[in-house]
C-alpha cells in the first residue's frame, strides 16, 4: 500500500472504448435492456422503504448508474440505489429531512474519492466478514420490519423508528389487517418465488408487479368498495421531469453531525461496491481496480445529491444480472442507465397504479436474500471472536442503528484481531546453547555455545505495543542473576511500530544503567531503517547490530568473556 504514490483512477470505460466492436456491442445492448428492466422495480422499492418519492430511486439508478459504469474501475459493476442504505438513509432523513441526507452523502462521496487516491482500495476488502455479515444481516430484518405495515395493509402512520417498539405496534393493531391487501401482497411474493424456477434470466419481481398492478387496476375500478393502496395514492402523480441541480446549505454544526453518518454511508458503500466486483472478477475472470472503482463510486456520491439523489453503490444482483446477460464492458451500465431514464420520461404514470403492498412484496424478497442465513450457520462453527463479532454487529445494527454497528463492530474486530496477533507473537528465551535452524526450514544444523552471563530473547511476530508490554512482562519475570549481555534476536520481526522503539529503547538504557550491554540480531531492512530513524543504531552501538545470530552470540560470547575478566 502506497498513500503517495500517483492517484490511481483509469476508468474501464475508456480502456473498453478503445477496442470495442460491434459484437461486443451487442451483447451489452441485450445485458443493459435486461437490467435496466430488473433494476426499475428495485430504484422503485429501495427509494420508497428510504423514505423518498419513487421518481427520486429512479433519478438515483439513472444518474448513480451511468457515473459508476463511466467512472469506475469495474467492467461489469451496475450502481445505483441499494437495500443497504435503507437503514442510514430512512434515519438521516427522520432527523435531518432531504438536505441533510444531500450534505450527508456528497460527504461520504468525498470519503470514497479519499480512499481511492490514497490506495486504500484493497484496505477495505479486509473489513472482517463477521462484520460484513452481521450488518447485512441486520440490515435484512430491519428492511423486512420496515415493509409489515405496508404488506398487511395496516394502515399504521407515525410508525416508531425502533425495531422493537415497531414490532410491538405491529402486534397490538394486528386486527386492522387488510386481508384483501394482504392477498395482494401474497401473490406478489408466490410471483416473485416461483418464477425464476421457470427461468433464471426471468425478473420476477417486475413480471410480478406488472400482473399485480393489472389485476389491482382492474379490482380498483369494478369493486368501488375495494381498494388497495397504490404507489399514486401514497406520492400522488409522480413527476417526469429531471431536476435541475441544486445547492443545498453548508454549516459546520450540520456537518459535525452528519460526519458519522456520512462514515458509515461511505464504509458500507465501499464494502458492497468492492465485494459486488471480488464476485464479477470471479465469474468473468476480469480484475477490478479497487481504488479507480472507489472513485467513481466517490464522484458518483457527490453528484448524485445536487439532482436531490440518495446513495449509490455497486448492485450484486443488479451485476450478476449484467454478467448472465452477456455484460462485458461499462457501455452495458450506460445502457441501462438510458433505459431507466426512458421509462422515467414515458412510462411514470403506469408506476402510479403499482400496489404498496407489491412493492412490499419484493422488498421481503430482497430481505430474506440479504440476510445470509447460511452463511451465518457457517460462520457459527467457527471461533468463538467470530461469532461474538457478527452477533454484537447483528444485534447493534437492529437495536440502535448501523452507524453505532459499524464503528463498535470495527472496533471490536480489531480488538480481536490485535489479541490474536499477540497471543501468536512469541517470546523464546536461550542460554547455554541455541541451535540456529530452530524455528526455520533449514535442514543444517548449527549449535552455538553460549557463554555464561548471555542471555537470547527471539521475538517471532510483529513488535508493536501489545507484543511491546508482553516482551517487557516477559523481562521482568525471567530475569534470574543479572547478565553480562543480553541478546534481542529479531530476524522474524516483519515490523516494529513507536511502542515496539520506545519499549526497546528503555531497555536498553535500562540495561546499560545495570552494566549490561544489548546486541540485536537479524534486524530486516525496513526494521533497521525505522531503528536506525529512532536512534536506537548510535545508542546501542553500530557495532552491536549484528546480520544474524552466529556473528551476535560470538560478540556477546566476547564481550562476556572481557567481563568476567575484568572482574578478576
Amino acid at each position: 500500500m502506497n498513500l503517495s504514490g500517483p492517484i490511481d483512477f483509469r476508468p474501464k470505460l475508456v480502456s473498453a472504448l478503445s477496442h470495442y466492436s460491434f459484437s461486443k456491442f451487442k451483447s451489452d445492448f441485450t445485458a443493459g435492456l435486461v437490467v435496466g428492466v430488473v433494476a426499475l422495480p428495485l430504484a422503485v422499492a429501495f427509494a420508497i422503504a428510504s423514505g423518498v418519492s419513487p421518481s427520486i430511486g429512479l433519478i438515483t439508478a439513472i444518474i448513480g448508474g451511468f457515473l459508476v459504469s463511466a467512472l469506475g474501475g469495474c467492467s461489469v459493476q451496475i450502481g445505483g440505489p441499494t437495500g443497504a442504505f435503507i437503514v442510514i438513509v430512512y434515519g438521516i432523513i427522520a432527523n435531518y429531512g432531504l438536505e441533510g441526507l444531500a450534505l450527508a452523502t456528497m460527504m461520504a462521496g468525498l470519503i470514497l474519492v479519499l480512499l481511492g487516491l490514497f490506495h486504500l482500495g484493497t484496505v477495505i476488502k479486509f473489513i472482517p466478514y463477521p462484520i460484513v455479515v452481521g450488518f447485512t444481516a441486520g440490515i435484512a430484518l430491519t428492511i423486512f420490519s420496515t415493509q409489515i405495515n405496508d404488506f398487511l395493509g395496516l394502515g399504521l402512520t407515525d410508525l416508531p423508528a425502533s425495531f422493537i417498539p415497531k414490532w410491538g405496534t405491529y402486534l397490538t393493531n394486528l386486527t386492522q389487517v387488510d386481508w384483501i391487501t394482504t392477498a395482494v401482497g401474497v401473490a406478489s411474493l408466490l410471483i416473485i418465488v416461483l418464477v425464476p424456477k421457470v427461468s433464471k434470466k426471468l425478473p420476477g419481481a417486475l413480471i410480478a408487479i406488472i400482473i399485480i398492478t393489472a389485476a389491482v387496476a382492474y379490482i380498483n375500478s369494478a369493486f368501488p368498495d375495494i381498494h388497495v393502496t397504490t404507489i399514486g395514492d401514497r406520492f400522488g402523480n409522480l413527476s417526469t421531469d429531471i431536476p435541475m441541480p441544486h445547492g443545498f446549505e453548508l454549516s459546520m454544526d450540520t456537518v459535525n453531525e452528519l460526519l458519522p453518518s456520512a462514515f458509515t454511508i461511505a464504509i458500507l458503500g465501499a464494502i458492497e461496491s468492492l465485494l459486488s466486483a471480488t464476485v464479477a472478477d470471479g465469474v468473468t475472470g476480469s480484475r477490478t481496480n479497487s481504488n479507480t472503482e472507489l472513485i467513481g463510486q466517490g464522484l458518483a456520491n457527490v453528484i448524485v445529491p445536487f439532482f436531490g439523489g440518495i446513495p449509490v453503490t455497486g448492485a450484486i444482483a443488479r451485476t450478476m444480472t449484467n454478467i448472465t446477460n452477456g455484460g462485458r464492458t461499462p457501455v452495458a451500465g450506460v445502457i441501462h442507465a438510458v433505459v431507466l431514464l426512458l421509462i422515467f420520461l414515458f412510462m411514470m404514470p403506469l408506476i402510479n397504479l403499482v400496489p404498496m403492498s407489491c412493492l412490499a412484496a419484493v422488498l421481503i424478497v430482497v430481505s430474506y436474500n440479504m440476510s445470509g442465513w447460511r452463511t451465518i450457520r457457517g460462520i457459527l462453527r467457527n471461533p468463538k471472536s467470530d461469532i461474538a463479532v457478527l452477533a454484537v454487529t447483528f444485534l447493534l445494527t437492529v437495536i440502535f442503528d448501523l452507524t453505532i454497528a459499524i464503528e463498535i463492530g470495527l472496533l471490536l474486530a480489531i480488538i480481536l484481531f490485535l489479541r490474536r496477533v499477540t497471543e501468536n507473537t512469541q517470546i523464546r528465551v536461550y542460554g547455554e546453547q541455541l541451535d540456529v535452524a530452530e524455528g526455520s526450514e533449514s535442514t543444517r544444523h548449527e549449535v552455538l555455545d553460549v557463554a555464561k552471563g548471555v542471555e537470547v530473547y527471539e521475538i517471532d511476530g510483529p513488535f508493536f505495543f501489545g507484543v511491546a508490554t508482553k516482551f517487557d512482562e516477559m523481562m521482568r519475570t525471567t530475569m534470574g542473576e543479572k547478565p553480562v549481555v543480553r541478546i534481542i534476536r529479531m530476524r522474524k520481526v516483519p515490523f516494529i511500530d513507536a511502542t515496539g522503539v520506545h519499549n526497546l529503547e528503555i531497555l536498553i538504557k535500562s540495561s546499560m544503567e545495570e552494566g549490561i550491554e544489548v546486541v540485536l540480531s537479524g534486524v530486516k531492512p525496513e526494521v533497521h531503517t525505522v531503528l536506525a530513524n529512532a536512534g536506537i543504531d548510535s545508542l546501542v552501538g553500530e557495532d552491536h547490530v549484528c546480520a544474524n545470530i552466529t556473528i551476535a552470540v560470538k560478540k556477546a560470547n566476547r564481550l562476556a568473556l572481557e567481563h568476567s575478566s575484568a572482574a578478576l
